[in-house]
């Protein structure tokens, strides 16, 4: 091969190589982050020309590795979230946890779920069983919601799992989606003292007009709430028996429970 091709491999090898390097770097920069990272934060602390920083980022994003938040700053992407679970105990729940699901499904004909806190303000479904009736709830897997406007995040706030929304005060305003969301911290707080009392949480028409929901949860190691199983549909069919469903959820969040804990006790996991 002649000097000059080999110069030009060389270099081509080498940009490749570069480009790797700096957008590893960003997505170090962004996972370990306490907060997401708004773009000039990003340009500034990595030292690359802002046009270098978006084109990466611009790539990570769209293989899944980052995401932007509602406000336009980096946070990691679903990769993290979704298929991270694949290396770690919780794949080995969700395979557990499915008959189970798929009995309550049975039992309810709702779309039923398994949900676990994404870092200490977000959450992710994990698994999913669809309802029977043909008019049933999306799925939800994946899609990141406000967990004050959903019953598995009144749950993980209730029992620790989500930090409360930072704000000045109790009536620090909170993203409303519907008429009937929780607009306030306030609001929050006192509809979250009711969730130990009864043993779940519901929601009527707060994510989604025409949308209810309950939720109770799931215990792992030492009897703390590591996750929330839930039942969601239309409203027209489930808002007069929330109470009902959210019996059946607590006993079935008890028999997952007891699965988390054996396999905790044999394998130390969870």
């Amino acid at each position: 091969m002649e000097l000059s091709r080999k110069l030009e491999v060389i270099a081509l090898t080498t940009t490749g190589t570069q480009a790797v390097d700096r957008a590893a770097a960003l997505v170090a920069m962004v996972v370990h982050a306490d907060e997401p990272i708004s773009f000039t934060e990003l340009a500034a602390e990595s030292g690359l020309a802002r046009s270098t920083t978006s084109r990466l980022l611009s790539a990570l994003e769209r293989n899944q590795l980052l995401e932007r938040d509602g406000g336009g700053s980096f946070r990691s992407g679903p990769l993290f979230a979704l298929y991270a679970a694949r290396h770690d105990p919780w794949a080995e729940v969700v395979r557990l946890a499915q008959p189970e699901l798929q009995r309550l499904g049975d039992a309810v004909r709702e779309s039923v779920y398994l949900t676990i806190p994404r870092g200490r303000s977000s959450t992710v479904q994990l698994a999913q069983v669809d309802a029977s009736y043909v008019l049933g709830a999306r799925d939800w897997r994946g899609i990141e919601v406000p967990p004050h406007c959903t019953a598995a995040g009144k749950v993980l706030y209730a029992y620790g799992c989500l930090d409360l929304p930072d704000g000045d005060g109790p009536d620090q305003l909170l993203p409303r989606l519907t008429a009937r969301s929780i607009g306030s911290r306030r609001e929050l707080v006192d509809a979250l003292a009711e969730v130990p009392r009864r043993g779940y949480a519901t929601t009527d028409q707060e994510l989604e007009v025409g949308l209810c929901a309950v939720a109770a949860p799931v215990r792992g190691r030492d009897a703390g709430v590591v996750a929330a199983v839930g039942a969601h549909g239309p409203s027209a069919r489930m808002s007069p028996h929330l109470d009902q469903v959210g019996q059946l959820l607590v006993d079935s969040a008890e028999k997952i429970s007891a699965l988390l804990l054996r396999r905790t006790r044999k394998e130390g996991a969870a």
